[in-house]
């Protein structure tokens, strides 16, 4: 199933609107899952008929259902809408590492996140971007940014490439908690300045943090997430792991 192209679809801005009012219907699950996640077509014409071919311009989504997640003991309910503060965390950065991520109340199963199915080359990683050493800057964005939003599940696998210029960062239903728990495998930049422009932006987002952000998130997420960007500022450079029972990585690693 082919993704959004940055070539050949429509402008991002588009397919974002596409993405809030077209038609869902649902293609498939996603398999390797832990919660229920499941492809969509993302169509203007709410007759056409499932099992037709995709026409040109044809939109998908990634949909996860708040009805298909597991119950966690670390993390309340309704992972779906930390997916979508993500994603206006990274528009509000002015980053655009995270695909349009809308919040969907009419979708099949019940209200969701839908989030725009990117083309990428599943080869290709953060431990393979990181080694070919031409993607420091977008790497070090997905960086700070993991650290701002205090994500406890960055998985390498995590990290696309949309076979263009592009770095996209996905799966953020285990973020923005209120308490300290990052794993992550994005640690080669520990202990290395935090480069200006990110810094001038995440000072920024501190100042004036979006309703479209907070209102996905409790009160004292969007105060613990506002600490975290106002140290990032302070200190200026990227956090070694911290010492404790809690392991720094997630698992698996990819």
């Amino acid at each position: 199933m082919k993704g959004w192209n940055r070539k050949t679809g429509p402008r991002l801005a588009v397919a974002g609107e596409r993405l809030s009012s077209g038609e869902l219907q649902v293609v498939g699950r996603l398999p390797w899952s832990s919660n229920l996640t499941f492809l969509v077509s993302i169509d203007e014409d709410p007759e056409r008929s499932p099992d037709a071919e995709p026409a040109d311009g044809q939109l998908f989504g990634v949909y996860k259902p708040g009805r298909g997640e597991r119950s966690l003991w670390d993390f309340p309910g309704g992972l779906y809408r930390r997916e979508v503060a993500a994603y206006e965390l990274s528009v509000a950065l002015g980053w655009d590492i995270v695909p349009p991520t809308v919040l969907r109340d009419d979708a099949p199963l019940g209200p969701g996140s839908v989030q725009l199915f990117v083309d990428a080359d599943y080869e290709r990683h953060y431990f393979t971007l990181f080694e070919e050493g031409e993607h420091d800057s977008l790497l070090q964005a997905v960086c700070a940014f993991d650290v701002a939003a205090n994500n406890a599940d960055r998985k390498s696998g995590h990290v696309l490439s949309d076979r263009e210029t592009g770095i996209w960062a996905i799966d953020h239903g285990l973020c923005f908690h209120w308490q300290p728990k990052l794993r992550t495998v994005v640690w080669d930049y520990s202990g290395d300045a935090i480069p200006e422009h990110l810094l001038i932006d995440l000072n920024r987002a501190a100042g004036d943090l979006p309703d479209a952000v907070s209102r996905h998130l409790e009160r004292r997420e969007r105060a613990a997430l506002l600490s975290r960007i106002a140290a990032m500022v302070d200190c200026a450079t990227f956090p070694e792991p911290a010492e404790g029972d809690r392991p720094p990585y997630p698992w698996p690693l990819v």
